[in-house]
């Protein structure tokens, strides 16, 4: 069974943003708007200034995905790619496609001069994604990210 990982394109809508609405309901609980999902995802396809999608498909099917967003490091005179929206399908979690969506990112970052590493958050409970992270060579920073959430008002 083959494992094939590409950039997202605008027909892979549906299923990004069906995908992003299954995360934030299992890792937060949070009940996405489809309509708002979909324009989010729709936004990012439409503009590689707000990110680009990493797809993983078996088959030709599908079956997991991340989103990789640019923040700028006046420090580093660089940029961090922030991986975000990660989600493979509960029945192919365990079989290498986050690994190979994962390192797809790295060999795109290591070939892409401006970028001086690689970041992401993870919910503070979630024991799993420490873990995968941390195989991946991912460590944990000296940072606690705050926020305001205009969205939960």
């Amino acid at each position: 069974m083959a494992l094939e990982i590409r950039g997202a394109r605008p027909e892979d809508l549906e299923v990004l943003a069906r995908n992003n609405i299954a995360t934030a309901m299992e890792t937060e609980g949070r009940a996405l708007d489809p309509q708002g999902a979909r324009e989010g995802v729709r936004a990012v396809l439409l503009d590689p200034a707000k990110g680009f999608y990493l797809l993983a498909l078996r088959d030709g099917i599908p079956i997991g995905q991340c989103l990789v967003t640019s923040e700028w490091s006046d420090w580093r005179n660089g940029a961090f790619w922030w991986l975000q929206s990660v989600y493979v399908v509960p029945e192919e979690r365990g079989r290498g496609a986050f690994k190979s969506l994962f390192r797809e990112l790295v060999a795109r970052s290591k070939r892409t001069e401006e970028v001086v590493g690689i970041r992401l958050y993870v919910e503070r409970g979630n024991r799993l994604a420490h873990e995968v992270y941390s195989r991946l060579g991912l460590d944990g920073t000296r940072y606690i990210v705050f926020e305001d959430d205009y969205t939960l008002r």
